[in-house]
């Protein structure tokens, strides 16, 4: 069979920043399709495909890694949102003015499934990025193919483009939400809201559950908050002690935007592990069932709640992290939202149970067959 023949999967993602939530989501979607699909052709569209590649290739026997729907929002980039998606749709709809992305563009026009993976990428903080969704619509209206977005958090609305946002949205064949006030804002209700697309693939490839885990891990950011670094570090310094944590891990997330606090943190607990992004992208997060976390990002609290261990979620922006951490507890995390810098008492019995993960990776499960399932 050759490739034009060979059926086309066409995963869009933010993957390759790099950046612990994306690539992850990335990853699991390509375990799944090779289980799924081994034989068909894979591309991941992303941010950076040479750092994508090297991290993900040898997850699926077909994959391959482009920009190409990223660059077109990049070069059409725009606070507007409509200005942006105007051009990507324009692009795709005719790539023959768009030099060197002409051909990665025919290949989208030809996919028969086109799926933007999981994340909160097109919201208020970053308009363009609408344009993916504008890019997705236009070629499954020229091809035919399915159109399908999955575990999206869309709040905050990008302001000025929520009637924008909405339109495209309906225009997918399968939508699924992480989040309820994402699915409130699209208007799918609970028919359109499942959870975080890295329940799909939670298994324990995902946890380094070794003697040698820390009993307190950080994950913090300077990164999308308004705090100062020091006063972050301070507080969480403070809570720790009187914890009485004495083995304390720090994580790294995404090494461009959390050297600074990291720093930080070493300085101030210089005893302490630091896990980079690398190793836990390799060999799990380090999580045990009796560890107490305290992190700002999403996916440390997803992960390390699937594991069993208990934390302190801290909301460094309502509008979209509070959101964000709000679906996990809601959803059975047990965590503690911890809305302003404080000392929380030691947090307890936290973690998703057996059922209820279960549940969770059952009701991904069923979304990913719908996006994915032969036709």
């Amino acid at each position: 069979m050759n490739t034009a023949e060979r059926p086309l999967r066409y995963l869009v993602s933010p993957a390759g920043i790099p950046n612990y939530g994306d690539e992850l989501i990335a990853m699991t979607w390509l375990r799944y399709l090779r289980e799924v699909a081994p034989d068909d052709d894979v591309v991941v569209d992303c941010h950076r495909p040479g750092a994508a590649a090297r991290r993900m290739a040898q997850l699926h026997p077909r994959v391959r890694f482009t920009n190409t729907l990223w660059e077109l929002c990049t070069r059409g980039w725009s606070r507007q949102a409509s200005r942006t998606c105007e051009a990507v749709a324009a692009a795709v709809r005719d790539p023959s003015g768009t030099g060197e992305l002409a051909a990665g563009i025919e290949e989208l026009r030809r996919a028969g499934r086109v799926h933007l993976v999981g994340g909160g990428f097109i919201n208020a903080i970053w308009p363009p990025f609408v344009g993916l969704l504008a890019g997705i619509v236009e070629a499954c209206a020229h091809s035919g193919g399915l159109a399908a977005m999955t575990g999206q958090g869309l709040w905050p609305p990008a302001q000025h483009a929520e009637a924008l946002t909405r339109s495209l949205v309906e225009r997918f064949d399968v939508v699924d939400l992480r989040d309820a006030r994402s699915a409130e804002f699209a208007g799918t209700g609970a028919a359109g809201h499942s959870c975080d697309d890295v329940f799909l693939g939670f298994g324990p490839h995902l946890l380094d559950g070794g003697d040698d885990v820390p009993e307190a891990m950080i994950s913090v950011q300077s990164f999308l908050t308004g705090a100062e670094p020091d006063e972050l570090v301070g507080s969480v310094a403070d809570t720790l002690r009187s914890w009485g944590a004495e083995r304390v891990g720090l994580l790294e997330c995404a090494p461009d935007q959390d050297r600074k606090v990291l720093e930080l943190l070493e300085r101030t607990f210089p005893s302490a592990r630091r896990y980079s992004l690398e190793e836990v992208l390799t060999r799990g997060l380090p999580v045990r069932p009796d560890q107490c976390w305290i992190s700002t990002r999403f996916h440390p609290h997803l992960v390390a709640a699937a594991g069993g261990a208990s934390g302190i979620a801290v909301d460094i922006r309502p509008d979209y992290y509070g959101t964000k951490h709000r679906s996990l507890i809601e959803g059975g995390s047990s965590w503690r939202l911890l809305e302003a810098l404080e000392m929380p008492g030691r947090p307890a019995g936290g973690g998703y149970g057996d059922q209820r993960l279960r549940a969770l990776r059952d009701a991904k499960r069923a979304v990913a067959d719908r996006v994915h399932a032969r036709r």
